[in-house]
């Protein structure tokens, strides 16, 4: 009987390396506009790092390269104040696949991120503002700028106005007087 070795997640196994001994691929796609780049700074320092980096391990270089993390990694060298609280350690877990297996982990974990949904962003931005949440807290913890709050404010607010109402868009030919009337 062939005994099949367990398969463990490389989640169990995160560990704390220098950031010196990380480095980025050269085949992410990804990009991240700067408004993001500031949340995601804002949410490391708020809530700490709360996914590791996913790397390869070079032992020929001694060296991490990363497959998916990119972005976290960039705040913790350019931070200076998370790169002080973490003492320049960057928290990974390590995978050993090969170069083509690699660029497939990091284009599925890029693509498996998502968007968000207009209609539940609105709620929430209600739901905060009932709250009683500021406008500039709103801004803040969840990274909009002030147009994005202000149509996302307006869309809800439009929303409440037909609430349990029979509404309907009439018939143009029938509301429109014609031009031989």
């Amino acid at each position: 009987m062939d005994v099949k070795e367990e398969k463990k997640s490389p989640v169990y196994n995160v560990i704390a390396v220098p950031v010196e001994k990380v480095t980025a691929n050269d085949y992410n796609p990804n990009v991240v506009a700067p408004p993001e780049m500031k949340l995601l700074e804002l949410s490391i320092w708020e809530d700490g790092f709360t996914m590791p980096c996913v790397c390869y391990y070079d032992k020929e270089n001694d060296k991490y390269i990363i497959v998916d993390g990119f972005h976290r990694y960039t705040v913790l060298k350019t931070s200076r104040r998370i790169f002080e609280r973490e003492k320049g350690m960057l928290p990974v877990v390590v995978i050993d696949k090969d170069l083509s297996n690699r660029i497939s982990s990091t284009i599925r974990h890029n693509r498996a991120r998502g968007t968000h949904d207009i209609g539940l962003m609105t709620h929430i931005v209600g739901e905060l503002t009932n709250a009683g949440m500021s406008d500039q807290w709103i801004m803040r913890n969840i990274g909009m700028d002030r147009d994005e709050l202000l149509r996302l404010k307006q869309i809800s607010g439009l929303a409440a106005l037909f609430t349990n109402s029979d509404f309907s868009i009439p018939d143009p030919e029938t509301t429109i007087p014609s031009i031989d009337e």
